[in-house]
């Protein structure tokens, strides 16, 4: 349901000698009193954000002024998309072209995909899922916001909080995005007029008093011109904020990771078996990625789904051993007991484990174009890293993602529609309600015929 991660190259282990200097990958060493160089990029943590909103806003644009004014495109790209400009006939260097990479959004001058984007400040790394406005392209809209820190909604100044913008409002809502920022766009358009802005900010947030919103955040900006994007503008006084970089740069998110609740699904076993190398001859690891809470080397925990307890040995990462694991690291577990783990299984703790079901409730969005989701549907559903057959037993209501409306009549879910089902799994599933939980209250549903993605779930309640 998300981007992939960074291509960069895995992390090398530790230096000890000589002074900071900068290695092959561009980071820069730094040494410590103990004389252990650390990477700068390994000390900041990663902000995911999508952009959204209505057509014509500006998000492609927004994210090329971003990338420009920080500096993180290379002169090459910057002269291919002032090329492409010139031989468009605009005026001016159009930096949406810097995410719009297909062919039919360049002619269309629209985003159909969702375009990934990464950059990095001395603050922070970037991951941007740019998304289309086009009501035709929820599913990807809903796709890039799905593992989203942050969600901006952009609004045209001129034309103010549109259908389109509630949908995407209510759709961060639903995916539970833990902030929200409105980029009140083409201000310059407007006269970068403090009315207009404030007649904004008053209609959304009143709608957004219906939502599940718990952290929003206004920003006037252009741009097309760089107002409030990089740095404060000087032809908007009147704002007393900070700008959008800013705001990305330092908005908080460590507390947005779950970290009661210990769950690390299984993803792989490792199992070197060197002849030659001793230290890996019985070397027995599992790896995967921490899903909920902190995990430490002694700390007791159980296996899902035999139920049998035991203790971690060690934590290992491709530096070597660490003493804790937390959301949203990938790591290699080692137990001092020898049991019988395999992929799909859940490492939790005793007094403190997922819901085990084959009965789920759901808030799911149906992506198939041609093929609707009808009760008694048969799919594949993968959840974490486990999967098994489903079926819909019942579809309760599709909801009006404009209005908030419940049709109960409903019979079927067509594309980009959400509704509530019922769905019944093969093997039992070690699940938490999405509100607690992303990872493991998120799944997806697939074509059993086609092995296409057709559908996104969010778990409302499992029994």
């Amino acid at each position: 349901m998300g981007p992939p991660g960074p291509t960069t190259a895995p992390p090398r282990p530790p230096w000890r000698t000589g002074n900071a200097r900068a290695t092959s990958d561009g980071t820069v060493r730094t040494s410590r009193s103990d004389g252990v160089y650390l990477r700068r990029s390994q000390l900041m943590d990663i902000l995911r954000f999508a952009t959204a909103g209505s057509v014509d806003d500006g998000k492609s644009t927004l994210i090329g002024r971003l990338l420009f004014d920080s500096k993180a495109i290379f002169e090459d790209q910057l002269e291919a998309v002032e090329r492409t400009s010139r031989d468009r006939g605009t005026e001016y260097t159009d930096l949406s072209l810097l995410t719009d990479g297909l062919r039919a959004e360049r002619e269309q001058g629209i985003t159909i995909d969702v375009a990934y984007r990464y950059f990095a400040t001395p603050r922070r790394k970037f991951i941007i899922a740019d998304t289309p406005g086009h009501i035709q392209y929820t599913r990807n809209m809903v796709t890039g916001a799905s593992t989203a820190d942050l969600a901006i909604i952009l609004i045209d100044a001129r034309k103010g909080v549109l259908e389109q913008s509630r949908r995407h409002a209510f759709l961060t809502s639903l995916l539970r995005v833990p902030h929200l920022v409105l980029a009140v766009n083409k201000m310059d358009l407007v006269g970068y007029s403090r009315e207009r802005f404030e007649e904004i900010r008053e209609e959304f947030t009143a709608f957004a008093s219906k939502l599940n919103v718990t952290d929003l955040t206004f920003i006037p900006i252009s741009a097309l011109n760089g107002d409030n994007v990089v740095s404060r503008s000087e032809n908007m006084p009147w704002y007393l904020g900070t700008s959008l970089l800013h705001h990305l740069e330092n908005v908080h998110i460590a507390s947005d990771r779950n970290l009661v609740d210990v769950r690390f699904p299984v993803q792989y076993v490792i199992r070197p078996q060197r002849a030659t190398d001793h230290a890996f001859h019985d070397y027995r690891g599992y790896a995967g990625q921490v899903a909920g809470g902190v995990l430490k080397p002694g700390d007791e925990v159980v296996h899902l789904p035999s139920g049998l307890t035991t203790r971690i040995a060690s934590i290992d990462t491709f530096d070597g051993p660490v003493e804790e694991a937390f959301p949203p690291m990938s790591v290699t577990l080692r137990f001092e007991d020898d049991l019988d783990i395999s992929r799909g299984d859940m490492i939790a703790r005793p007094n403190n484990q997922p819901q085990v079901a084959q009965e789920l409730q759901a808030m799911v969005c149906w992506m198939a174009d041609g093929v609707k989701l009808t009760p008694r549907s048969k799919l594949t559903i993968k959840h974490t890293t486990r999967t098994a057959r489903a079926m819909v037993r019942d579809l309760h209501y599709r909801l009006d993602v404009n209005t908030l409306h419940r049709d109960e009549e409903a019979t079927s879910l067509g594309l980009n529609e959400i509704g509530r089902v019922s769905l019944r799994v093969t093997q039992p599933m070690f699940v938490d309600d999405y509100a607690r939980n992303r990872m493991t209250g998120g799944f997806i549903l697939v074509d059993e015929s086609t092995n296409g993605t057709v559908g996104a779930g969010m778990i409302m309640d499992a029994s």
